[in-house]
Formats: C-alpha cells, sequence, structure tokens
C-alpha cells in the first residue's frame, strides 16, 4: 500500500555506510534506516549472529525461555541499571508497553491514576495509543478518537509540567532528544529538574529512547549525560542493528504484569536476541564509545563549517545524532538533490537536514557528505 512518497531508486544490497542499487549506482547511507542500522549495511557480527543461530534455533514461543533471550537481557540490565527487560519487535511496541505498564502501575499503586504527561512535538510509534502520546501537529485530527488520558506541554517547560500533574496522573513520558522534530534535546536542567519533580509527586518517569538509546549519542543511553535514570526505558531501532527488535526496562518494583496481561508472538525470539546481544556487547565498548563521541564531534565541526559558508542556520548535535537548520524550507529539494548525487539524508521538518550515519562511520565518508550536501545545498539556493 502506498504509505509515503519513494524515490525510483530500488536499493539491492549494502555495505557498510554504502547502499547499491540495481544497476550497481552507490548511495553513501546518512539515514541508516532512520538509526536502525547502527553498525552499518550487512556487518558482519550481525551476519555472523544470524547464521549461528539460525542453525541452533529459530523461535521457541515466548511462553517459554531461551538462552539468547536471557543472555541478552543481562547484558542490557547491567548496562542500564534496571533490573527486568521485555522484548518486543518494534520501537512503537516497545512504547506501547511502556505506555501500558505505566498505567497497570497507576492501577495497582496510585489509585487508578492512569494520565500520561507527554510533549509538544513528541514521537512516540505508529500504534494508536504511541499516536495519542505523540505530539506531532499532523496527527492532530488523525484516526479518531484517538486514545484518551494523554497531555500535552511545552519542552523545556517545567512548571507546565508540574501544572498538569494531578491525582490521574501516572508518569511523565520523554524522549531525551526529540529525533523527528529535528533533534531537538530536552536540556541537562531540565531533565534533572524532572527526576526531582517526579520524584517528589511520586509519579513514573518514561524515557523513550528508541533513537537515542544504545550508543547515538556517544554514551550508551542518552539519560547518562544528564546523570538521571528514568523508571521506565524503552530501546529499539539501533539495539538490533538492522533487525526487528526493542525493548522495555523497568526495575523489579515495577514489574507488575499478571499472566496475560502482555505478550507477543515473536517478541524475545532467539534469532533477533542472539543479534541485539552480539551489537550491543559491540557498540558498549569504552573504546567504540569514544569514538562515537570523537566522530561526532568531527560532524559537527563541519556542520558548522558548512553552515558559516552558505550561510544557513543552527547545528544541532548529540554523538552521531544531529540537525542543520537550512533558514528556508528546501529540505525536500536538498534531500533530493542529494540523492542524485548519491547522498541519502532526512529532512524530518521543512527547513531541517537529520543526520544518523552508522556508528563507526569514518571521517573519511564524512567528509565525502559534506563535499556531496554542499552541492546540494547549493543546486536550490
Amino acid at each position: 500500500m502506498f504509505i509515503t512518497k519513494r524515490p525510483d531508486a530500488t536499493f539491492v544490497r549494502g555495505e557498510g555506510s554504502y547502499l547499491y542499487g540495481e544497476q550497481e549506482r552507490r548511495y553513501l547511507d546518512f539515514i541508516q534506516g532512520w538509526a536502525v542500522n547502527s553498525l552499518g549495511h550487512s556487518p558482519q557480527v550481525v551476519r555472523d549472529a544470524l547464521n549461528q543461530q539460525a542453525s541452533r534455533v529459530i523461535n521457541v514461543s515466548p511462553a517459554y525461555y531461551n538462552e539468547p533471550m536471557c543472555r541478552f537481557a543481562g547484558l542490557l540490565a547491567e548496562l542500564s541499571g534496571l533490573d527486568r527487560v521485555f522484548f518486543a519487535n518494534s520501537g512503537a511496541e516497545a512504547n506501547e508497553g511502556a505506555i501500558k505498564l505505566a498505567r497497570k502501575w497507576g492501577s495497582v499503586k496510585r489509585e487508578g491514576a492512569y494520565e500520561i504527561v507527554a510533549f509538544e512535538g513528541a514521537f512516540h510509534g505508529r500504534t494508536l495509543a504511541t499516536m495519542s502520546a505523540s505530539g506531532k501537529s499532523q496527527w492532530k485530527d488523525l484516526y479518531e478518537p484517538k486514545v484518551p488520558g494523554f497531555v500535552h506541554v511545552p519542552v523545556n517547560d517545567i512548571d507546565a509540567v508540574a501544572k498538569r500533574i494531578t491525582a490521574r496522573t501516572a508518569a511523565v513520558m520523554l524522549e531525551p532528544i526529540q529525533g523527528e522534530s529535528g533533534v531537538v534535546p530536552f536540556s541537562v536542567k531540565f531533565l534533572r529538574d524532572l527526576r526531582e519533580l517526579t520524584n517528589d509527586y511520586g509519579i513514573l518517569l518514561i524515557f523513550d529512547e528508541v533513537q537515542t538509546g544504545i550508543g547515538r549519542t556517544g554514551q550508551m543511553f542518552c539519560f547518562e549525560h544528564a546523570a538521571v535514570r528514568p523508571d521506565i526505558l524503552t530501546l529499539g531501532k539501533g539495539i538490533g542493528g538492522g533487525v526487528p527488535l526493542a525493548a522495555v526496562l523497568a526495575p523489579e518494583h515495577l514489574c507488575l504484569f499478571e499472566q496475560g496481561d502482555q505478550g507477543g508472538t515473536f517478541n524475545g525470539n532467539p534469532l533477533m536476541t542472539a543479534v541485539g546481544y552480539a551489537v550491543v556487547k559491540t557498540i558498549s565498548s569504552p573504546s567504540f564509545l569514544a569514538t562515537v563521541r570523537e566522530n561526532g564531534n568531527y560532524l559537527e565541526s563541519h556542520l558548522q563549517d558548512l553552515s558559516r559558508e552558505l550561510r544557513l542556520g543552527e547545528v544541532r548535535a548529540r554523538g552521531l545524532l544531529q540537525a542543520l537548520e537550512l533558514g528556508q524550507e528546501i529540505g525536500s529539494a536538498v534531500v533530493d538533490a542529494a540523492l542524485v548525487r548519491g547522498l541519502l539524508v532526512n529532512s524530518p521538518r521543512p527547513a531541517v537536514l537529520r543526520f544518523m550515519p552508522a556508528l563507526n562511520v569514518s571521517r573519511a565518508e564524512i567528509d565525502e557528505m559534506i563535499g556531496i550536501l554542499r552541492e546540494a545545498i547549493k543546486s536550490v539556493t
């Protein structure tokens, strides 16, 4: 079915930072499946994990434990400081699970509280509940009636959050950096104030790190930059390095699901969790994360130079999740011009470009991207 405008190019294979079309036309990919291919296209570590696990067992049903699921859950718990993991297949499904868990907690522990405070500009997924939690103005009248119980406040406004907390409130939910809004960060001060506020009111704090987690910002999790830990954490996209995988994490005392409350046919299957373990084990290396930070600084510096050269706008950056303000609504035209020149970039807003390269992108590839981007922007201005 039609869901979006797609260019004519059809990709047949990928390697590292590059995709290849049917006639072996090469494209430098700075989208990487929307921050999904954390180690680039078809990395050896993913192929090895798939091959090795596929020769053992692929699926055993979520009614049973399997070895890769347990091993990967242990790794995520160790890295995050949270006790329990529920595996899912997409970020939207993980966020749906977080909403369910928060409402279950509110029902059991806060006298039926069910409302969740969310933020303008937020994007939490495309299930009906996660669209209701999102703050995209384009979705305001889509698929009505939406799921009730979500209230939205401005980004970085702690007073607005406090005013919307009532006896009905179970949680506050946010992305530490709003990716679909154009890489819009919450300030460190706001995140710390929010952690204190939710503690004071006795409600939960949910971090949607589907896009910002698993090394994307130069730390394993974005919450580490503010030195605050959420009560519920969701992960997706880069956690599987290209395969469909996501997770909800929470401490033991919040894990209130009873038999039949939550599940999913493919959740925690050994094939995907074997890949997730291999990907996360690779990314969690301190030297790997240090390189993400260094290359993030390198990309940011070159985008700043390009912005000054072409008289563009602000560069927003955290690790290898970055955005460039264009100063005028030419984002789609730049994307098209870049594609013709063999570069894949994303325009989440009409005047913004977003960059989500592989976490192991090279400086030579960053240089190549900047050169093509310069030509693309000049061609439409």
